[in-house]
């Protein structure tokens, strides 16, 4: 990426990536390019990443007096994480000894301190998590861990937790280029659309609807596209001309109106059970229908053997879901529902990501 390419400095703080430790592969960590603007910034399709957070196998090690250097694998590539040590790992006077007749917190935290440098002291095959800024040092790519420790993983839970987490970041977030420019320039629509989303969920609570039409919320953003389509006297004439191609308030209201319902639907506030010509919304939380339906899964499931112990998976409870009652319910309305269910005790959640019944 040329200077040219790249979105102005001033402007990087509008990705959130940016502010964010980014889960990317590491093949993906060797490739991104630096900033030509701010050396120790990277881009990765057009998103500004300075800090990163890894997780894999360690397939080598070094050690040195301040700092460990391992060679994380995360299936995708290797890349070094250099782990400093702190002050404690100097610290080497034997604890004093326990008293017989109390307790000794000089003792105690001395055994805190060494529970703390047997994780972060690890060997080749166990697996390291690490989180800190991307350097290049030497020509070579490394992670100058701020943070880091062995993560006990003996059946595997946390790495494949992980594996499905990071492919749905990249499908919604980094494979999708962050428009700074495009944002910049289109702020007060981007505004509008905010504005528009939160008017409809205020109508949706307030009134506890359960089920809509677009023609029945239409209203309520009017006064959003009459605000827009004002102008100042001096501007008068050039709006005129302007506006003889460009779309009629009916028009920017209908467009209104798609957008907010499409961010709603992506929320998962609100979503379509049947998609036909007659565009019926149902809202999530007001549902009652699909909170049975979602209760009735997990009910009848963790009775199964398969699910007795830890409860049934999200993944599972959605794929039974769009079996049973819609086909168009997605995981975050899916998440809203469960976590109805939690607020009002009908189910409990067993881990992250799995869920039984209240008992």
């Amino acid at each position: 990426m040329s200077q040219e390419d790249e979105p102005p400095s001033t402007l990087w703080g509008l990705d959130p990536v940016f502010s964010a430790f980014a889960r990317l592969y590491i093949k993906d960590l060797l490739q991104i390019q630096e900033s030509r603007q701010v050396p120790g910034i990277y881009f990765y399709n057009s998103h500004p990443i300075y800090k990163v957070d890894v997780l894999g196998t360690v397939v080598y090690k070094r050690e040195r007096d301040d700092f460990f250097c391992y060679g994380v694998d995360d299936g995708t590539g290797v890349i070094n994480c250099l782990c400093w040590k702190n002050e404690k790992w100097r610290q080497t006077d034997d604890p004093p000894e326990r008293s017989e007749t109390g307790f000794n917190p000089i003792a105690e935290l001395k055994k805190l301190q060494e529970a703390q440098r047997r994780c972060s002291q690890l060997e080749i095959g166990e697996t390291l998590r690490a989180r800190g800024p991307v350097k290049t040092s030497r020509q070579q790519r490394e992670v100058m861990a701020s943070t880091f420790y062995k993560v006990n993983d003996p059946v595997m839970a946390e790495q494949i937790a992980w594996m499905m987490e990071v492919p749905e970041l990249y499908r919604k977030c980094y494979d999708k280029p962050f428009q700074l420019q495009a944002n910049a320039t289109s702020g007060p629509t981007v505004g509008r659309v905010t504005r528009a989303t939160h008017i409809l969920k205020d109508f949706l609570k307030e009134k506890t609807v359960t089920k809509f039409r677009p023609y029945d919320v239409l209203e309520l953003l009017q006064p959003l596209v009459c605000s827009q389509s004002q102008t100042k006297p001096g501007d008068q004439g050039q709006q005129n001309d302007a506006s003889v191609a460009g779309p009629s308030a009916g028009q920017q209201l209908r467009q209104l109106l798609k957008e907010s319902l499409q961010v709603l639907q992506d929320q998962g506030a609100v979503y379509r059970k049947v998609k036909s010509q007659d565009e019926l919304y149902h809202v999530t939380e007001h549902d009652k229908d699909l909170l049975i339906a979602v209760k009735d899964i997990i009910r009848e499931d963790s009775k199964r053997e398969k699910y007795a112990e830890k409860g049934c998976h999200v993944l599972h409870i959605l794929s039974a879901v769009r079996q049973r009652y819609s086909p168009n319910i997605s995981k975050e309305a899916l998440e809203l529902v469960l976590k109805t269910l939690e607020c009002n005790s009908d189910v409990i959640s067993a881990s992250n990501s799995h869920y039984t019944m209240f008992s």
